[in-house]
């Protein structure tokens, strides 16, 4: 099984009409055609927050019945790009600048979501220092690979731009708090994948003095900077199709990592 624990589709009255406003949000996007730049990308990065965010609440079971099965796995992802999509499209066919109120919008309704999460976590006490640590260590790994990478293949990086290093980002930030996660708040791994690399450094000598967490941080860390560098051409070649899949590679590492941080901000 490659499925991630708790893949589930929403009952089928939810699944239609999911199914039906993706299509149409999806079709409308494609008729109208917008630019998909490195602005764009960075503009739709607060909604992989907002995605998280929900799905965080789902799990705490914080979130009223009849939206649970809008805010599971895979089903968030749908909802939460039906609503984006709709600001985009709204942001569009106004004539203001579409980057600037995607992102603004986005930025708030994670802010919302997010400050949802904490006040009722405060109820049981908020735990920040290693969610903190987590979110440092991240940041400094990241930038530290992004540096390396501008040292060593600056066309890569100039061709990227701050797509990839919001990719290398993304999954710094999913290894380390799955890292923080597994080893120092006693958290489980739900990705088989991920469960393999933390069960094959579970069976290593370094176990027992430096923890699991370490081999998953390697091997996302050494996965993601392949991405980059592969992509770099293709950047290249088609800037709107090549920051798009960039992006989407970001959002693959930046939504779980967030979600990890929150859950365990108001429960680890």
């Amino acid at each position: 099984m490659v499925l991630p624990e708790g893949f589930a589709l929403p009952p089928m009255p939810y699944l239609v009409g999911l199914l039906a406003a993706v299509a149409l949000v999806g079709a409308a996007l494609a008729r109208t055609d917008p630019l998909v730049s490195e602005r764009t990308v960075l503009a739709l990065a607060p909604w992989v927050l907002v995605g998280s965010s929900l799905h965080a609440l789902f799990v705490l079971e914080w979130v009223p019945e009849a939206v649970r099965p809008l805010l599971g796995t895979p089903s968030v992802y749908l909802s939460t790009f039906v609503v984006a999509g709709v600001v985009w499209l709204a942001a569009i066919r106004s004539d203001v600048d579409s980057e600037r109120t995607l992102a603004a919008v986005g930025t708030l309704v994670a802010l919302a979501v997010v400050g949802y999460a904490l006040g009722r976590g405060v109820e049981g006490g908020l735990r920040l220092f290693w969610p903190l640590v987590g979110l440092l260590v991240a940041v400094l790994l990241a930038g530290a690979l992004w540096g390396a990478t501008r040292w060593t293949r600056p066309s890569v990086t100039a061709a990227t731009g701050a797509v990839g290093a919001l990719a290398l980002f993304g999954h710094a930030l999913d290894a380390v708090s799955t890292a923080v996660g597994v080893d120092l708040l006693g958290f489980g791994e739900r990705t088989p994948v991920s469960r393999a690399v933390l069960e094959l450094a579970a069976s290593l000598p370094t176990a027992e003095t430096i923890g699991v967490g370490w081999l998953f941080v390697l091997v996302k860390l050494a996965i993601a900077e392949l991405v980059v560098v592969l992509f770099a051409d293709f950047v290249r070649e088609d800037p709107q199709q090549g920051f798009l899949l960039l992006g989407a590679v970001a959002a693959v590492g930046l939504g779980p990592g967030a979600h990890n941080l929150l859950l365990f901000v108001v429960t680890g």
